[in-house]
């Protein structure tokens, strides 16, 4: 049976198309004071350089910056040198006139960004949409692969799987110590393709910064160098190829956060966490611990769920629409229904519920923790942790205690200078040093 070929799955590394390199000023969809104004807080702050390298910094061919820089000249901001002895236009180098210099000084008070070209907020809007979330195909066999060496129920496998091509708002949730952190955390590594992600938008006269190392990683084929620019004819440089990114919060949310950040010393924007995690995952961790309610964190994220589209505000008070191609994934020890109203539940496209193990469960990932801390296996000591310990005090079988159980066995024989085994009397003490540490000390 032949596949439709929507359903093929892209090679890992390839990305979606960026639009090629801009030959004029019109088609960078900046405006030419602002380009101006760019090149003036450049030359300011680098002094004397060539059009070639004023062009790399600006990620825009020189062929773009002539006529700028040849209206500066005539304007009598900008005057060129020749340094060497070719003749060439190589040779020219840039630097700034005493009214270049002041008008440059004006520019940084109003607006320090002198960094890469941004692109248009139009540019930025169609690009996310060409490149969206939803339009990977997460297959079994990917799961499969990723969670490999991992204890997890079969049935949540599934759910993941399904949740991860909705494209729609995932929601973990069970008792603290099931792995729904770990898990959430995991995610990331199904995501597929790369992605192109600008330095900076231009919105309404004011910069946002976008692009961030600390997010956006390299695509896998360049993951030892920095960000490719990728200087090729048919590619605007101002994007960089990048993974799917993902960002992770827990509880040091806040409301703030979802709004642009504007720096009053630098006066220029940085994008919010959501926004920096376009096209890829959002995760927020240890859902209602955060220092907003619950409620008033919910409602914030009614429209961009339902509309897959969000509104941000300047300082001026010009308002506009940036696109939400997030797959947000939140966890918490809370039911949904405990901390939201039926109208936000209704947009959690999938609630995965990831609560106790099996005996069987509980016994592959203790295994796995004695291989992880070299401690021996017995399965009289495991026998023993789950009579006398779990069912007398009923404690449920959760994934976190098996480590940090072993863990703690391991620690007192190093402490000991003892060989590390698992019997009743090493496991007692983990036990109630682990759940009551005042009885440790008795």
């Amino acid at each position: 049976m032949e596949m439709n070929p929507s359903d093929r799955d892209p090679p890992p590394s390839e990305a979606t198309t960026r639009m090629r390199s801009p030959r004029t000023i019109e088609e960078t969809g900046l405006p030419f004071l602002f380009m101006l104004e760019l090149i003036a807080k450049i030359l300011f702050l680098r002094g004397q350089i060539r059009l070639s390298e004023m062009a790399s910094h600006l990620c825009l061919p020189s062929t773009v910056l002539n006529g700028v820089v040849d209206f500066m000249r005539t304007e009598k901001l900008v005057e060129a040198l020749r340094v060497g002895g070719t003749n060439t236009d190589a040779d020219l180098h840039y630097r700034l006139t005493g009214p270049g210099r002041e008008r440059a000084g004006e520019c940084l008070a109003r607006n320090a960004y002198a960094g890469p070209a941004p692109v248009s907020l139009a540019r930025y809007c169609e690009q996310v949409r060409s490149q969206r979330v939803a339009d990977m195909r997460i297959r079994r066999e990917d799961l499969a692969r990723v969670f490999e060496n991992i204890v997890l129920d079969p049935r949540i496998l599934e759910q993941l799987g399904a949740a991860m091509n909705s494209g729609r708002a995932i929601f973990i949730h069970g008792p603290a110590g099931s792995g729904k952190t770990y898990l959430a955390e995991h995610l990331t590594t199904l995501l597929k393709g790369d992605i192109w992600v600008p330095h900076a938008l231009l919105v309404d006269g004011e910069v946002v910064q976008v692009y961030d190392p600390a997010i956006h990683l390299p695509a896998l084929e360049d993951a030892s160098a920095a960000p490719s620019l990728d200087r090729g004819a048919q590619g605007d440089a101002r994007w960089l190829r990048c993974r799917r990114p993902t960002v992770l919060t827990g509880g040091e949310l806040n409301m703030d956060m979802f709004d642009l950040h504007f720096d009053p010393a630098t006066r220029y924007y940085q994008a919010p966490p959501h926004l920096k995690a376009n096209n890829g995952l959002f995760i927020i961790d240890d859902l209602g611990r955060q220092r907003c309610s619950p409620t008033d964190l919910m409602n914030r994220w009614i429209v961009p769920l339902d509309r897959n589209r969000d509104f941000l505000s300047l300082h001026t008070g010009h308002k506009f629409m940036v696109p939400f191609d997030v797959i947000v994934v939140f966890s918490s020890n809370h039911a949904p229904e405990a901390l939201a109203d039926g109208a936000f539940t209704r947009r959690l496209g999938y609630k995965i519920h990831v609560g106790q193990l099996t005996e069987e469960e509980y016994a592959r990932i203790f295994r796995q923790a004695c291989a992880q801390y070299e401690v021996p296996w017995s399965e009289a000591a495991f026998r023993y942790l789950l009579e006398k310990k779990h069912y007398t005090e009923d404690r449920p079988l959760l994934a976190c205690y098996p480590r940090d159980l072993v863990s703690q066995a391991r620690d007192l024989a190093r402490y000991e200078g003892t060989p590390v085994e698992l019997d009743s009397r090493v496991l007692d003490w983990a036990w109630r040093n682990y759940f009551d540490n005042a009885a440790a000390l008795s």
